[in-house]
């Protein structure tokens, strides 16, 4: 496997505000997929990244625990070097890209509905069945992943529109209900979510499955149709909206037909986010979503964001690792940055829509020692 040409070789001298990051949490979120690529190796992404030339790297990683930010960094130099990710072969002159922000929602719900919770979270239907190649029915669209097992056969499954009218009700799938139906939806876009139970109890939802229905974004809708302009689309904008037209919230939600479902997860440590894609937990402010049909989970990214201020009071220049997915999240200098959990990190996710490079930390084995 070769390296893809959208990959221009650097120095770490290159990288703008290297030396003045803090590398050891990057280090630590590293490690996590350091002890979990034994387990269950990672499947190389389509730009040349080969999953076993971070064996020498892993391994070092799992035997040792860096004790400062200089030891830190000098993992990261003795292991890697860095390559500009170039977002396109034709006519690009930098490595610009883009970083969007995603959270883990904390709200409150009861385990059994009320007269005031009343919009549920659901577990994986019984009769939703993943599809690939090898199953897909004739003309079944190649976008759907999943699908309906029905006595005739596999079918397509019902939309978000479908299941809020109640396609699945009676099924006792409910894992916990909320009193807000723009809450909920929220969930489904994040992923995931901390519940303050009514009851006294903190959990987790996670992502467990989909209906397999294409995502559209409310704030792409209110856009398109003149309700705010794109420029101004924000997740808080985007609540004011729903705030102040309470009666077309369904007309809106409903236009993305995609429907998520969730399974229950412990909150093992508070100050960590939820298990993602990767298989280990989301480190707040070092891990970063990508495009993991190119990229491939556990590699470092260096992503430079000069305007993008939200995570604190100066330009964003940080080492983070590439441990979760979203279909949004497409292209080689793509990437969704986790913020972490509660109101606090919704507030900085949800204004995150910067111009960034991104530098791939390539393995040294890959190109030869230097």
């Amino acid at each position: 496997m070769s390296l893809s040409p959208f990959f221009a070789a650097k120095s770490f001298d290159d990288l703008p505000g290297w030396a003045d990051d803090d590398h050891l949490p990057a280090f630590e979120a590293f490690r996590r997929s350091a002890f979990h690529a034994p387990v269950k190796p990672y499947r190389s992404g389509a730009l040349g990244v080969d999953f076993g030339a971070f064996a020498e790297a892993y391994a070092e990683a799992r035997g040792v625990s860096c004790a400062s930010r200089l030891e830190a960094r000098a993992f990261f130099e003795h292991h890697f070097v860095p390559m500009l990710v170039v977002p396109t072969l034709v006519g690009a002159k930098t490595g610009a890209g883009l970083v969007t922000g995603f959270y883990e929602p904390q709200v409150e719900a009861s385990p059994v509905r009320t007269a005031r919770f009343v919009v549920p979270l659901l577990s994986r239907p019984a009769d939703l069945a993943d599809v690939d190649d090898a199953n897909r029915p004739p003309g079944m669209d190649l976008y759907l992943a999943f699908a309906r097992r029905t006595a005739s056969g596999l079918a397509e499954y019902p939309d978000r529109g479908a299941i809020e009218r109640g396609a699945l009700s009676g099924q006792g799938l409910e894992i916990a209900w909320l009193a807000d139906k723009v809450d909920a939806f929220l969930i489904h876009v994040q992923g995931a979510a901390r519940l303050a139970m009514t009851d006294g109890r903190l959990c987790r939802v996670t992502y467990a499955a989909k209906s397999g229905q294409r995502f559209t974004g409310p704030g792409k809708v209110l856009s398109e149709t003149g309700e705010i302009p794109m420029a101004d689309v924000t997740m808080q904008s985007i609540r004011a909206w729903f705030k102040a037209h309470p009666e077309r919230v369904d007309e809106i939600l409903w236009q993305n037909r995609s429907y998520i479902f969730f399974r229950e997860a412990d909150v093992e440590d508070a100050a960590l986010g939820p298990i993602a894609a990767a298989k280990v937990p989301l480190t707040p402010g070092r891990s970063v979503a990508v495009d993991r049909l190119l990229h491939t989970f556990g590699t470092p990214f260096y992503i430079d964001a000069p305007t993008l201020t939200a995570f604190e009071a100066k330009p964003f220049r940080r080492l983070m690792i590439a441990q979760d997915t979203g279909s949004a999240i497409t292209g080689p200098a793509r990437g969704d940055l986790f913020a972490g959990s509660g109101d606090a990190a919704g507030e900085i996710a949800g204004v995150v829509r910067n111009a960034a490079d991104f530098y791939a930390l390539v393995p040294r084995a890959l190109i030869g020692r230097t």
